[in-house]
């Protein structure tokens, strides 16, 4: 390396590093400096108590991202989930008190009271959203196809974030997929987001009568991938890269990996032999690529990846990455639906959104 590249590189390291500080305060200041200063002024509480507040949520974020990040004890993970709260409380919050600070200002209420007020809405509203995280609903997607000889009856879970999430949850997500009595069952990646998921806290998938389809998420590609994988196929799921089964002969299921490269599916999907006499239902994790399923002939495209935000208003910032965001769009004669997500990320807590399990059923169209 030259001294002109040596020198070149130690100038971009500043920057890069002052560019991450200047994210992490534009981040951080409202979210979690700002209402605590703000509300711990307006109820009067000492500098020392401020303080006392403001170090430990302040740095929540960084201590459950970093130091707490693949915890096993109960009690690093209670710390963790206390974490998560906070991030996902912190929008509520500064939203409700920016409504209180012109309620203020224009003497409506005393700032005690707005204080008061403030803590009481936004901790019911989190609550509230922590209930819809932790029950799952059915979202019954229906529409019919000419190309199967007979109705087509499946679930898709997708965004499950186990290791994130825990066995229980995945237990009551797989009971409720069971008593829908499907055909098969498709998982759209993010089904795992940690190391060292044991088989057995994945063992309830043994328990369901009908085969399952499985595509990785990004959240597998950032753990152990290939351990991740041996589990699966361990436990009898079918797992889809860049390969397709026929479900049955007018039914045909195809999986593509997961990858930052919007033209994945169109890269992938021109190694793959699709049928075009049967139905096809390509399991991509994140919704990009409906032109290119549409161009190679396949049906329905199902996709998670989105939450549908999760928390509003974190929706705002996903519909700038992404045109499709939730529920089902339509191109020519293919279709995609992206899932809300069955799981969370982070905060376990859902405003604005729901916790999903998918129920397609396709009817077959016959010529009379």
């Amino acid at each position: 390396m030259s001294s002109a590249d040596t020198t070149n590189n130690l100038q971009r390291r500043p920057s890069g590093l002052r560019a991450l500080i200047v994210i992490f305060l534009a981040v951080h200041i409202p979210l979690f400096v700002y209402p605590v200063f703000r509300l711990c002024d307006w109820l009067d509480l000492s500098p020392l108590v401020t303080a006392l507040l403001l170090i430990p949520i302040a740095s929540s974020q960084v201590v459950s991202r970093w130091l707490l990040r693949d915890v096993k004890r109960p009690l690093a993970r209670g710390l963790r989930h206390v974490a998560d709260f906070l991030l996902g409380l912190s929008p509520i919050l500064l939203m409700t008190l920016l409504v209180f600070e012109f309620a203020v200002l224009l003497g409506l209420v005393d700032v005690w009271s707005a204080a008061v007020i403030v803590l009481g809405i936004s901790m019911t509203i989190s609550l509230v959203g922590i209930l819809f995280a932790l029950i799952t609903v059915v979202k019954k997607v229906t529409f019919d196809s000419s190309l199967l000889t007979g109705p087509l009856r499946f679930v898709q879970i997708t965004d499950v974030h186990i290791g994130s999430r825990s066995k229980a949850f995945l237990e009551q997500v797989i009971r409720k997929v069971q008593a829908l009595q499907p055909e098969f069952l498709c998982i759209t990646g993010d089904f795992i987001d940690a190391s060292g998921v044991a088989e057995e806290e994945l063992a309830v998938l043994r328990t369901l009568e009908c085969p399952i389809y499985f595509t990785i998420g990004n959240h597998e590609r950032y753990e152990d991938l290939d351990k991740i994988l041996a589990t699966m196929r361990a436990l009898g799921v079918n797992v889809l890269r860049t390969n397709a089964i026929h479900h049955r002969e007018d039914v045909q299921v195809l999986g593509i990996d997961d990858h930052d490269d919007a033209r994945q599916v169109e890269q992938e999907l021109v190694k793959m032999e699709v049928d075009r006499q049967a139905f096809g239902i390509l399991l991509y994790h994140r919704p990009h690529g409906l032109e290119a399923a549409e161009a190679s002939g396949v049906d329905l495209m199902i996709s998670g990846h989105t939450h549908n935000g999760q928390i509003f208003p974190f929706n705002l910032v996903v519909n700038r990455v992404f045109d499709r965001v939730a529920g089902m769009y339509q191109l020519g004669r293919s279709r995609l639906y992206v899932s809300q997500g069955t799981g969370t990320w982070g905060p376990v807590m859902r405003v604005g959104t729901r916790s999903e399990i998918t129920l397609f059923e396709i009817g077959a169209i016959t010529n009379q």
